[in-house]
């Protein structure tokens, strides 16, 4: 990483976790450290309900990421700082990705329910499409996990998320 760009490897960011609590989230840094500044309306988090409901998290070629960080991405191992996050007690292996503060205006009230659980590493919906689904889509992915939510629906997703990283399914 720091071959190709300069900043620190490890990525912070404010994460909403379980019943709304803000973390500090820990990932390896797949963006140019000034990424804000050289492309600010990539940052602007102002969509209609047209867009939220069409729109995708990643783009598939992200001009904010360097030639490392794509690879990181592809891989999923710019996730492996989340253990850090699983260690402290703000994340667990299994359940909905945590979410952005800036994205929690475009939830629906109902839609809420989705920080009654610890955010997870890997989820529903990161072996049911990962980056090929729309903001929407995933939303659905992370109540069906709320509603469903068990040791034998964790151990599944953790089985079946090994497959899908390897596969590269919706890496982006």
């Amino acid at each position: 990483m720091k071959l190709d760009s300069r900043g620190p490897a490890i990525f912070r960011q404010t994460r909403v976790g379980e019943n709304g609590r803000l973390f500090t989230f820990y990932k390896f840094r797949t963006m140019y450290a000034d990424a804000r500044e050289r492309f600010p309306d990539l940052y602007a988090y102002d969509y209609s309900s047209e867009e939220t409901e069409t729109m995708f998290f990643k783009l598939a070629s992200d001009p904010r990421c360097t030639r490392v960080g794509r690879w990181l991405r592809r891989t999923s191992l710019d996730e492996l700082p989340n253990v850090l996050n699983v260690l402290m007690g703000d994340m667990s292996l299994v359940g909905p990705r945590p979410e952005i503060p800036d994205m929690l205006p475009y939830y629906e009230v109902e839609q809420l329910r989705k920080f009654v659980v610890k955010p997870g590493m890997t989820g529903i919906a990161q072996i049911s499409g990962r980056n090929l689904l729309t903001f929407q889509e995933t939303i659905r992915h992370d109540l069906e996990y709320v509603d469903g939510r068990s040791l034998r629906a964790d151990l599944s997703v953790l089985a079946r998320t090994p497959i899908v990283v390897f596969q590269m399914i919706g890496a982006l």
